[in-house]
Parts: structure tokens; C-alpha cells; sequence
């Protein structure tokens, strides 16, 4: 794993950071810069599934709850994913939560918290699991943010949930699948993960290999690096990194 860590120390400016956690061996086999706090953009959507599907374990709610008013940013690729729910305005809340991961959809996030208690409670749940995540309703606002080891540690406990109890993490997962968003050589469907990005950060999280063998649950991120629309550094070093790490599960 240390050539995974050393491709993302290449990067010139900034901070980096990743970690690794290997479903067969049970363990986090890479970590470099756990403790690094990142702006999570749209990736602070998973973290606000990961509180509904809290909520459907305890009972509190139900995935088949209706939420009302419900819109969808056209700046978003839903029209292409989901045409047959674009005129929908009521919709089960499984279906929003999967929208909402699958196309980084801010309004149907808007929707969802607003349905379900506020932007306060919502916070408060995930918080009760993970000090350092705190969620807003811009994404690019400055205090969308968490804390490396708790975006990894967040992953890994939606892919656990989902082995325990499909049904009730069933949302969240569809989500991560259906997104478009592939990594250099690694193959679509062995890389079911949520993307964020501002102009000088970026953030990945998600579950890389083979869904039922073994895979990989994973964290990575950069901070303070230069302007990613002008300079593409940073995203390659991370690309890079990613493809080195499906090296490493195939070799397993």
C-alpha cells in the first residue's frame, strides 16, 4: 500500500489524504492523514442518507414515507437517470435518498431534511456517530465538512449496514451504483462511490472491487491545492492512487 500513499504525497501543493479498509481482512490497511478535515461538497449527501437509514433501523421512519415537494436541481443530471420522476412532486423517501446520492442532488437533499426534522436534527443524528461531520444545506459552504477517518469510518459502516440489513441501506447503495463516475482503469460496476469537489478541494468516498467479494470501503481527499479547473494535478495523483489501489485488491 505504500506506493498508493506515496502517488498522492507527489502532489506539490496542498494536502492529501487516504484511507483503505479491507472487508476480508477486516482492517484499515492504508492511512495517511487521517486526522485532514475536508470540504465534503456533494459527498455530505451520503451522510445524510446514512441518517435516514438510521432512523428506518430504529423505526422512527419509513422508507415507504411520502415527502412532500419534492424538486430536482436541473443543473444535475436526474432528467437522464430518472426521467419518469421528474413530474412527480410526492415521492417515497427511498426513492428521493437515491436521487439525491445518485445525481448530487441538492434540492432533493433540501427536500428530504426539510421533511425529516431540519438541517439541526439532521446534524445532530450524524453527529451522535461522527463528531467531526457536519452537513449544510449549501454544499459549498465552508463548514460542509469532515474529518478523513470519520468520511472512511461513515463508509464502512453503510457497506456493514447494508450486509446486515439490506433492506433498510438498500437506498443509499442504489445510489452509489447508479452514479456516473468512472476512475481510469477501474471497471463501472467495481466502483460504487460518491464524489465532491470545490475549485481547490476534492473528496471521494465509496466501496471499490467487487461488491460481494471482499471489496474495499475508502476515503480520500485534498485540500488547498491550485484552482482544479485550471490545473489538474491533484486530480491525477488521485486517479492515480484509486487505480493503484484496485491493483492491490485484485492482487488479494
Amino acid at each position: 500500500m505504500n506506493r498508493i500513499i506515496d502517488k498522492l504525497k507527489e502532489i506539490e501543493t496542498g494536502q492529501a489524504g487516504m484511507m483503505i479498509y479491507s472487508i476480508k481482512e477486516q482492517k484499515m490497511i492504508a492511512s495517511w492523514n487521517a486526522g485532514l478535515t475536508v470540504p465534503m461538497a456533494s459527498a455530505a449527501k451520503v451522510a445524510i442518507g446514512y441518517c435516514m437509514a438510521k432512523w428506518a433501523e430504529e423505526g422512527s421512519l419509513n422508507w415507504d414515507d411520502m415527502v412532500e415537494g419534492v424538486s430536482f436541481n436541473p443543473k444535475e443530471d436526474s432528467k437522464e437517470l430518472y426521467p419518469h420522476l421528474q413530474d412527480r412532486k410526492t415521492l417515497p423517501l427511498r426513492e428521493v435518498v437515491e436521487v439525491m446520492i445518485a445525481c448530487h442532488d441538492s434540492f432533493a437533499a433540501k427536500s428530504i431534511v426539510g421533511a425529516f426534522g431540519g438541517w439541526e436534527k439532521v446534524n445532530e443524528e450524524i453527529q451522535a456517530d461522527f463528531r467531526s461531520i457536519l452537513v449544510k444545506e449549501d454544499p459549498r459552504h465552508p463548514d460542509n465538512k469532515g474529518m478523513l477517518s470519520e468520511l472512511a469510518e461513515l463508509m464502512k459502516r453503510i457497506y456493514q449496514g447494508y450486509n446486515k440489513h439490506p433492506m433498510l441501506w438498500t437506498p443509499i447503495i442504489n445510489g452509489l451504483v447508479r452514479q456516473r463516475g468512472d476512475i481510469g482503469s477501474i471497471p463501472g460496476h467495481h466502483l460504487n462511490h460518491m464524489t465532491g469537489g470545490l475549485k481547490h478541494a476534492a473528496v471521494d468516498l465509496g466501496i471499490m472491487g467487487d461488491f460481494n467479494n471482499n471489496p474495499y470501503t475508502f476515503a480520500v481527499g485534498v485540500v488547498n491545492v491550485p484552482d482544479r479547473n485550471e490545473h489538474g494535478e491533484a486530480d491525477h495523483k488521485i486517479v492515480q492512487a484509486m487505480n493503484l489501489a484496485y491493483e492491490e485488491y485484485e492482487d488479494q
